[in-house]
Parts: C-alpha cells; sequence; structure tokens
C-alpha cells in the first residue's frame, strides 16, 4: 500500500521530550525534525500529529497549554496538516489514547486519507502499536528513551532517524501531484479528542 500522509509523535520523536510541558517558550526541535517534515510536505505527503497528553487528565496542565505548545511547535517545523492529542488519563479506558487506533483514525479522516495509507513515526512501542491497529504502517526511530526490548521488538519496523523514515515513505510513496481518487475518502465519525 502507497503512503499518503506521515504522522509524527510528538514528543521525543518531533521536539524534546518535556514531561507534562504546558510551555511554549520550554519547545525544542530534535535534530531533523524540521528537515523530516519538509521533506515530506516537498513531495506531496500530507502530515500530522498524533500525540498523548495524558497531563491534562491527570490535571497537570490544561488543553489550552497543550495546543500552544503544538503551535509553537507547528510553527518551528514550518506548519504540518493537522495536530491531534489524546487528552485522557492512561486508566480512563478511551479509543484515543496510542496504543490504540484513535488518534489515527481522527489524523487520518481530517486529511482525508485512508489509515492504510498513512504512515506513522514515534519512539515508542505505543506508536507503531497504534499504528497496526489502525491498519497503517508504524515505524520506530529510537532515541536514549526507547527501551530495548522495543527496539528488538520492532527491529525490523525501525529507521535510525526521522530523515531516513521520511525517507522511506517516499520510496512508497505515488505521485503526489494528483489528487487522490474519490475511493480513498475516509467517512467522518471518528473518535475526536
Amino acid at each position: 500500500m502507497t503512503v499518503c500522509a506521515v504522522l509524527f509523535d510528538r514528543d521525543g520523536t518531533l521536539v524534546a521530550d518535556v514531561p507534562y510541558n504546558g510551555d511554549p517558550d520550554r519547545v525544542r526541535l530534535l535534530p531533523g525534525a524540521a528537515e523530516a517534515v519538509a521533506l515530506a510536505r516537498s513531495h506531496g505527503l500530507a502530515t500530522g500529529v498524533v500525540s498523548n497528553q495524558s497531563g491534562i487528565g491527570r490535571g497537570l496542565l490544561t488543553a489550552d497549554q497543550v495546543r500552544r505548545v503544538n503551535e509553537r511547535a507547528d510553527t518551528l517545523l514550518g506548519g504540518l496538516d493537522t495536530w491531534v492529542f489524546c487528552p485522557h488519563a492512561p486508566d480512563a479506558g478511551c479509543d484515543c489514547r496510542k496504543p490504540r487506533p484513535g488518534l489515527v483514525f481522527t489524523a487520518a479522516a481530517r486529511l482525508g486519507v485512508p489509515p492504510a495509507r498513512c504512515l506513522v513515526i514515534g519512539d515508542i512501542a505505543a506508536d507503531v502499536l497504534a499504528a497496526r491497529a489502525a491498519g497503517a504502517r508504524g515505524v520506530l526511530v529510537p532515541n536514549a528513551a526507547t527501551a530495548p526490548a522495543e527496539v528488538a521488538r520492532f527491529a525490523e519496523d525501525s529507521a535510525p532517524d526521522l530523515l531516513t523514515a521520511v525517507r522511506g515513505a517516499l520510496a512508497a510513496a505515488p505521485d503526489r501531484t494528483r489528487p487522490l481518487p474519490p475511493q480513498a475518502a475516509v467517512p467522518e465519525g471518528r473518535p475526536s479528542p
């Protein structure tokens, strides 16, 4: 299946992981993040972010703070097509918290791309598992916080860095100068965080 959209995890993938960050001034892009987003965009792939933000459900920050952090990251990254996040605590039983597929479904629907034509890139197992649960492809880009067991488990579905992961998506991407065929549209009604 060809890739038409790249969905990135936020913390530890695009920006430095600052636990429960509600301060836009603390947003720092990780090396290669802006280049990876620009590369995908320059080849016509839709881009988005799918992010667990349990700090909201835990009462440690507000949804507005998360949106302001996302806006800052979006500015630094040159603008992605959609940002979705799960505001729930891990024990809430929601459908959107990764490794469940809700965020991928929502982002894909907003982009008008079937989940099966999305590539999800993240730094932990939950990102890859959410992709698989949604019928998408997941790629692990490990960092110092990635558990060795996760690195071993997803060795076949990993890349050493974001640029390599996006280049892999481009190798499987169609000519995106043409619009998606009508049957590629995704019905609305997917869960929204």
